[in-house]
């Protein structure tokens, strides 16, 4: 009698992208991450996932923002950090982007990235909340820790310094709740959320400001290695969703418009 045993999972493609910018022009920033915090991002998720990744990274000063059809193709998560240059992020590679969440790349989207060009695309709000720079202390509260993006986490998660993000937080309602942080201030904000846009999910966790070492935190780099495998499609290949007509009974055989109707 044989037996048959299912394909081992290929390695999860994982680009880390970063902006790059605070690091190169601030130099208290290059202390906390010499190497950039892409680098120490892309770190953390091999820290934790280890051989069942393959991670690589890229920068907006890269060609292309280093984000080329190519390297979208090849990617089934993307992370992004950005802050001081959203506006320089070309539109075109935002669509690129956006088109390929569409088609079921994950996107992980970190701490200031909430402002950035396809966080807001994807979520059709302004993204916009309240902050304050003053050294608070973050907890990080987890409010479902069935979720797989909550596996092996603290409850709290406690970060010595962080910026502050409040409510309100102008997003859609998320399709899921992770986290929940609160500041030394009193403020609260709905800080790990998941959504799903098209073939594509998506988690966005704030903690992570440049001027402290929140990405060197062994809690928070289980976070976004976790957010990052959940963020993974389990559908057997990638495609954008399309309008399709199908006649009575057949269930298989759809046909696509060329555009929309005049």
């Amino acid at each position: 009698m044989t037996t048959s045993s299912a394909s081992p999972t290929p390695p999860l493609q994982v680009t880390v992208w970063g902006e790059n910018r605070h690091e190169k022009l601030e130099e208290h920033v290059a202390r906390i991450y010499p190497q950039g915090m892409h680098t120490t991002i892309a770190e953390g998720i091999r820290e934790n996932l280890g051989d069942a990744c393959t991670v690589r990274t890229a920068t907006l000063d890269d060609p292309e923002h280093g984000l080329t059809e190519e390297v979208l193709a090849g990617t089934d998560v993307l992370t992004w950090w950005g802050h001081a240059a959203h506006a320089e992020v070309s539109d075109e590679v935002v669509e690129r982007v956006h088109r390929h969440v569409l088609s079921g790349m994950g996107l992980v989207v970190l701490h200031s990235g909430h402002w950035s060009k396809i966080f807001v695309k994807l979520m059709g709000t302004s993204c916009t909340l309240r902050w304050r720079n003053e050294h608070d202390r973050e907890l990080v509260w987890t409010v479902d820790p069935t979720h797989p993006i909550a596996r092996g986490v603290p409850h709290p998660i406690v970060v010595e310094e962080d910026e502050m993000y409040g409510e309100f937080f102008d997003i859609p309602a998320p399709d899921e709740l992770v986290f929940v942080s609160s500041f030394t201030g009193g403020e609260v904000i709905r800080g790990g959320c998941t959504f799903r846009r098209g073939h594509g999910r998506i988690f966005y966790f704030s903690p992570g400001d440049q001027d402290y070492p929140v990405y060197h935190h062994k809690d928070i780099r289980r976070v976004i290695a976790n957010g990052v495998q959940w963020a993974r499609t389990d559908r057997p290949e990638r495609g954008h969703p399309e309008l399709l007509r199908y006649d009575t009974d057949d269930f298989f055989n759809g046909t696509s418009y060329s555009g929309p109707l005049r």
